[in-house]
């Protein structure tokens, strides 16, 4: 039968409490054990007497018979100085594995694709701040340029209203100049000849024996 010099825990939920036992190394790690040598309180400050306690000749007793210690029953009989321990050497233990380099190839991946994009952003508001002053000086222009019309409207009214007002007046003075003076179509006659002189307008001896004719009817 194979001794083991090993933990036992009690206590309660996050709250341990070890004894440290020589059991059968087949039988469960909190069941049956052979002779309880010591106590471990993990809650307790390291440099607390009461933090480790061993019963040092019966551990002698089971070591001298074969008994084997654990690895952190190992660690506190190299510090009480029963069993010295063995340093251990272990090159590849801090090594990671395969999936644990995937990830770090994947973190700095994804932190090389931010800092290109904490750059990009940094860059745009340069670029957008050239890019708007132009448009102001464009606006001070376009605006100056608006304001000039506006002053030849108003300076331009007067004189466009001037021009109406002169041309209303000429037209007053055509209609008066070409309008017939009332009287003017019965005593002026329709046609004049070449000396001044009525073409149309009958003879005075025709009109008197037109007269008498029609009396003797």
């Amino acid at each position: 039968m194979a001794i083991a010099i090993r933990l036992a825990r009690g206590g309660s939920k996050k709250r341990p409490y070890y004894r440290i036992v020589v059991a059968d190394s087949r039988a469960p790690r909190d069941g049956r054990f052979i002779e309880k040598v010591g106590t471990y309180n993990p809650l307790l400050a390291k440099d607390s007497p009461d933090r480790v306690k061993l019963l040092n000749e019966r551990i002698s007793h089971w070591l001298s018979v074969g008994a084997q210690p654990s690895d952190r029953v190992a660690r506190f009989l190299d510090a009480a100085g029963i069993k010295e321990r063995a340093a251990r050497n272990n090159p590849n233990k801090g090594v990671p594995g395969e999936k644990a380099k995937e990830r770090e190839e994947e973190r700095a991946t994804k932190a090389a694709e931010a800092a290109e994009a904490a750059a990009a952003a940094a860059a745009e508001p340069a670029v957008e701040e050239t890019v708007a002053e132009e448009p102001v000086a464009e606006t001070a222009s376009e605006e100056a340029v608006a304001d000039a019309p506006v002053e030849e409207t108003t300076t331009e009214e007067p004189a466009a209203e001037t021009a109406e007002e002169v041309q209303g007046d000429a037209t007053n003075d055509g209609e008066s100049a070409t309008a017939p003076v009332e009287g003017a179509d019965d005593s002026a006659p329709a046609d004049t000849d070449a000396n001044g002189e009525s073409a149309t307008a009958p003879v005075e001896g025709s009109v008197e024996a037109a007269d008498d004719a029609a009396k003797a009817e």
